[in-house]
């Protein structure tokens, strides 16, 4: 049989040895192995959570705990057995009974009651209060632990396999706090149990001995006690040695190192800590009536002790820097890894100046990265798809206080964001100092204050925005305008994986028995480059399935899934129930349906310029009315023209959403005319 079959039949076997302790007496040889067994099982243990470097190293000390009690208490009643029996119990406690406390038994109870009050009150106390703090905080602390695994899967920083991995170690770590919590109950039961154990073996053999062996009560004492004192030690020494075991366990905290490697690492970090208490000892020793060598001794070694700490600093320090000099002397070795990492390409990427570093690892609510998670979470919930991760970097190039943001390599926009500064922005700034800055995403007009005038900023009337918020917003902005450049071909296929799970036949009768996934991909694109949520999908494919039997043309494809989810597109554009529409004039309607050509890229708007330019001049102004009556509007136009208007007025006035009639007339809700535009030029006077 092999070792791994054998061992697992250890500790069952072990069990039911322990549990035939109970009933079935034991010679007194067999009881001297199992005492040294019990002794040298608890130093092993003891020994064991001294070189672990986290709690769950030894998960199964919570069990063993309870296994160790059980086998010590099976020891205390064979042992009892032979005591009051025979008067004699073994060599192991004749030797404690006699040599170890000298054969005086009031020496024996001292050293006993003295144990037994180190191990109950002091150590098994405070390992019991230390195993109940750490399970209550360690599942008071799992929903964020949680939370902090799921903000790094969807930062992209772990993966799946990784997240499962930390999920389980979380639970782990949480079961392991609660069965501490318990199991530190059974080391104090154990201590009272020996106490009482002892008493009992007193009395006990007092009366045997006079009763059934007609002793004295001098000789009765002389020959139980002794033999119940050294009972006593045998079995509260591995007692203790378990107790500090577990208060070793449950103060541990999570270490790169053994307990022994750590505490001399940490305990010689100060070269000034150790020449003080040196030099406290050195003088210790002058005071008058104290012993001199004893305290010079120990002064002296703690004094040599700094002095080696401090050539041991100097010559890490040393060759640190001389790892430095050699480092930028040679250039780092270039594997084809290291080039094609940099040559990777990265979605979505964040530049920041060198002094604007300090951005990243602040505050919670200061982080970037931990925001950058936030907004793709944020993301995720409202448009339906996750941004990509977010490649954050300091760049040399870029001037002090600015930051840029690129997309795919290219520089999409940029901003500044001083150190020590805020974003006022609204009325009242007047009195405040800085040069009047616009705001990079809603062209507001505002200062970067001194952090210190923010509260008399907002007493002013302004609102004060801080710099990350700022780099956010702007990030946020970019990333929805460019949302159907951000969704990748893999991402379109954890989608429609996704959606297989719950709606298989929605997803098998569309992909890719009528549509390949690029081609999905091209629609979902559609979709989030006019800012629609593909939050819905059964939806969206379903529409996708009965148009495609029909025509497989994308922009027919695009019309019919925004008609499938029609109510989320009129739901995001009004406000207090209403739409706020502007309208074409009929004539006008009529001359851009008379003006469709078709294209590669769709149908395009065959148009004079002067018309076009009255078209879009009308529509900016209609907009900026709105916008200045703190009104959203949307244009609403006949189906066939939709497509074609969209992609005309997103030159001009891209904020402006362009729907159908189809769309509005589909939900029931009111509707108010803000303004109707046509497309005749105007004329001079």
């Amino acid at each position: 049989m092999k070792n791994g079959k054998i061992s697992q039949f250890v500790v069952p076997a072990g069990v039911v040895g322990i549990i035939l302790l109970l009933v079935v007496p034991l010679p007194a040889a067999l009881l001297d192995v199992l005492i040294a067994v019990n002794i040298v099982g608890a130093t092993l243990v003891l020994l064991t959570t001294m070189f672990m470097k986290k709690p769950l190293d030894f998960a199964v000390f919570p069990s063993l705990v309870l296994v160790m009690t059980l086998f010590r208490l099976g020891l205390s009643v064979a042992s009892t057995r032979l005591v009051l029996r025979d008067g004699y119990a073994g060599e192991v406690i004749n030797a404690f009974g006699h040599f170890v406390v000298g054969g005086s038994i009031i020496i024996g109870l001292v050293i006993f009651f003295i144990l037994v009050v180190i191990q109950f009150v002091v150590i098994t106390n405070g390992a019991g209060r230390a195993a109940e703090v750490g399970a209550r905080f360690t599942l008071d602390a799992m929903p964020g632990k949680q939370m902090a695994i799921d903000a790094d899967l969807n930062a992209g920083a772990i993966d799946d396999a990784e997240a499962r991995r930390r999920r389980a170690e979380v639970a782990a770590e949480a079961d392991f706090y609660g069965a501490m919590d318990g199991s530190s109950k059974f080391v104090k039961g154990d201590a009272i149990a020996g106490v009482i154990t002892t008493v009992i073996n007193l009395l006990g053999g007092f009366v045997i001995g006079m009763v059934q062996l007609g002793m004295t009560a001098g000789e009765s004492i002389e020959r139980f006690s002794l033999l119940t004192v050294g009972d006593g030690l045998v079995t509260q020494i591995p007692a203790l040695l378990m107790a500090v075991a577990t208060g070793l366990v449950v103060t541990r905290a999570t270490a790169d190192a053994d307990m022994g490697t750590a505490a001399t690492a940490q305990l010689t970090q100060s070269r000034t800590a150790l020449m003080i208490a040196g030099a406290a000892s050195v003088v210790m020793a002058l005071i008058p009536g104290i012993p001199k060598i004893p305290f010079l001794v120990v002064g002296g070694a703690l004094l040599l002790l700094a002095q080696r700490v401090r050539t041991q600093q100097a010559q890490e320090a040393a060759a640190a820097e001389q790892a430095e000099e050699a480092g930028a002397l040679q250039p780092a070795a270039e594997t084809p890894e290291m080039l094609i990492e940099q040559m990777r390409v990265h979605a979505l990427e964040i530049l920041l100046a060198p002094d604007l570093v300090d951005l990243v690892g602040g505050s919670a609510d200061q982080d970037l990265l931990g925001r950058v998670r936030a907004l793709r979470r944020k993301t995720a919930l409202e448009m339906g798809f996750v941004l990509p991760p977010v490649r954050t970097r300091d760049s040399v190039d870029l001037p002090p206080s600015t930051y840029a943001v690129r997309l795919s390599g290219v520089e999409v926009a940029r901003g500044t964001a001083p150190r020590g500064r805020m974003l006022a922005l609204g009325e009242g700034l007047g009195n405040l100092p800085g040069a009047t800055v616009v705001e990079p995403v809603f062209g507001l007009p505002g200062k970067w204050i001194p952090a210190e005038l923010r509260h008399s900023a907002e007493l002013a009337g302004a609102t004060v925005v801080d710099r990350v918020s700022v780099l956010i917003t702007h990030l946020s902005s970019v990333a929805s305008s460019h949302a159907d450049r951000l969704l990748g071909r893999e991402d379109v296929r954890v989608l429609v994986e996704g959606l297989k799970q719950s709606n298989p036949s929605v997803v098998e009768e569309l992909v890719p028995a009528v549509l390949s996934l690029g081609e999905v991909q091209r629609v979902l694109q559609g979709l989030l480059r006019e800012q629609v949520p593909i939050l819905d999908l059964p939806r969206i494919f379903e529409a996708l399935t009965l148009r495609a039997k029909v025509s497989t043309d994308a922009e027919g494809l695009v019309e019919a899934a925004r008609g499938a989810v029609s109510d989320v597109i009129v739901d995001r554009n009004r406000e207090d129930g209403a739409l706020r529409v502007i309208t074409l004039e009929p004539a006008t309607e009529q001359l851009l349906l008379e003006s469709l050509r078709a294209g590669d890229q769709g149908t395009q708007l065959a148009l004079p310029p002067e018309r076009v330019e009255a078209l879009l001049g009308g529509l900016s102004r209609r907009v900026q009315e709105a916008e200045e009556a703190g009104r959203q509007a949307v244009l609403v136009t006949a189906p066939a023209v939709r497509p074609a208007l969209r992609r005309l007025t997103a030159l001009s006035v891209p904020r402006l959403p362009v729907l159908s009639y189809a769309e509005v007339t589909g939900v029931s809700l009111t509707i108010e005319t803000v303004g109707v535009v046509g497309a005749e030029p105007a004329i001079a006077a």
